[in-house]
């Protein structure tokens, strides 16, 4: 599961990374992007532009169309299947960017945070899908996270984690790609050793917490 992730990322880093993207002004940073908030993508409609999607996907049939943060997360072994997820998963990926992500570990009644990101603490590209619900002059665009078996770093917090994307070639064929077995193949668990994995100050645990003391270690 990935149920909270940070972005603070230099307008510089997103562009060497992804290319010459259109970046909105401002650029405003989250170090606690929750459910229900808004996160930047890069989607295969727009793959030139970086929009701020809802992070929790309202399916395009929702006779609502109100974000509840129920689907955050997608699993890569039913996104093929599950009606929220089979369409965008062949017509609307995305890329999500972030610096990292937040795990909790369970120590009796305590939950303790980690940050993970990048050992060379480069943009961290998740994948992601999307969908849009319309009603009359309304629109509502969000997405989920899809989210795969964990690798060896993220395992002893975590029995999943986000599916990275972690070079242009698996970006572009994400954002380009038309048939299932390729794409799946992408969302695999990443290799070992890529990972960083630090404790952080339960100050992250609250939502309203928003600032870069979140990125500093515990203790």
């Amino acid at each position: 599961m990935c149920g909270r992730y940070s972005f603070s990322v230099a307008k510089k880093t997103i562009q060497e990374e992804l290319g010459d993207v259109e970046i909105p002004e401002p650029l405003e940073c989250n170090f606690n992007v929750a459910p229900t908030q808004k996160g930047y993508v890069v989607s295969n409609d727009s793959p030139g532009k970086l929009q701020a999607f809802t992070w929790g996907l309202v399916p395009y049939w929702s006779r609502e169309g109100r974000p509840d943060g129920r689907l955050i997360n997608a699993r890569m072994e039913t996104i093929e299947t599950k009606p929220s997820f089979r369409v965008p998963f062949r017509k609307r990926r995305c890329l999500v960017l972030a610096d990292s992500f937040y795990e909790w570990e369970k120590k009796g009644k305590e939950r303790l945070p980690f940050r993970i990101l990048l050992k060379n603490e480069g943009l961290l590209v998740m994948a992601g899908i999307w969908d849009v619900w319309k009603q009359g002059d309304q629109s509502l665009y969000s997405f989920s996270i899809i989210t795969t078996l964990p690798n060896q770093e993220v395992s002893v917090l975590h029995d999943r984690m986000p599916a990275l994307l972690l070079d242009k070639e698996a970006r572009t064929q994400w954002l380009e790609e038309d048939e299932p077995e390729p794409l799946l193949r992408l969302l695999e668990s990443p290799p070992n050793d890529i990972l960083k994995v630090y404790p952080v100050r339960p100050l992250v645990n609250r939502v309203s917490q928003n600032g870069p003391e979140l990125h500093e270690g515990a203790g």
